[in-house]
């Protein structure tokens, strides 16, 4: 599942802590801005966020590209793409295949090597070193350029480059970097704060769904 793994990334990148970065060129710089972000995101209960997802090989030629939506409320969150769904309350996490009509349920046990978004919400405080890198202009507007790096080598890539909104202190995009050559590129669409959501949103409700096959692997 680490095309998954990797797309929550993005879909769960809107909360940024920053406190705690490891000596490496400009790392105050990058203290600064992620702070600015966080400050912003943190007065948020709730997020909607529409995104796309950009795969490249080691070629740097693109393979696939997606589109998709999450839902962030506390630890609760629902993924939505063109042919599943992952929601998960935090306990339970299931896995709707929406061609087969199948849902597959599992214990919420996030993997270690994931970046989930339980884990996004204080990633920035420990296991990474951040630095700024440079300011970038695309379609007139001015980005920072932000890369971590984790202190954990064994983790499945080796950085992620996030490209902060200068003047709106929002996420623009964020690129993970895998050992493997390939690169996962997620673009912020559309951000919408606090919209209404409900806990039983987080969860999968077998009747909105006739003839479902539930698989439970719990």
């Amino acid at each position: 599942m680490k095309l998954i793994a990797s797309l929550l990334l993005t879909a769960t990148s809107l909360f940024l802590v920053a406190k705690s970065f490891g000596q490496i060129p400009d790392s105050k710089t990058a203290a600064t801005i992620l702070s600015g972000v966080s400050a912003k995101y943190k007065t948020y209960t709730s997020v909607k966020a529409t995104f796309t997802m950009k795969t490249e090989g080691a070629n740097n030629k693109v393979s696939e590209t997606q589109t998709g939506t999450v839902y962030v409320k506390g630890n609760k969150y629902k993924l939505e793409l063109a042919n599943q769904e992952i929601t998960c309350d935090n306990v339970k996490i299931w896995t709707y295949l929406k061609d087969a009509n199948e849902v597959q349920v599992n214990n919420y046990e996030p993997d270690e090597d994931a970046i989930t978004p339980t884990q996004i919400f204080t990633i920035y405080e420990k296991n990474f070193l951040c630095g700024y890198v440079e300011e970038q202009t695309i379609n007139a507007k001015i980005y920072q350029v932000i890369d971590m790096t984790p202190n954990d080598k064994t983790k499945p890539y080796f950085k992620v480059r996030l490209l902060i909104d200068k003047a709106a202190k929002t996420l623009y995009s964020a690129k993970v970097f895998d050992k493997n050559g390939s690169h996962y590129t997620y673009e912020i669409v559309k951000l919408t704060p606090n919209p209404v959501l409900v806990d039983t949103y987080f969860t999968f409700i077998t009747k909105d769904h006739p003839g479902v096959d539930v698989v439970d692997l719990r």
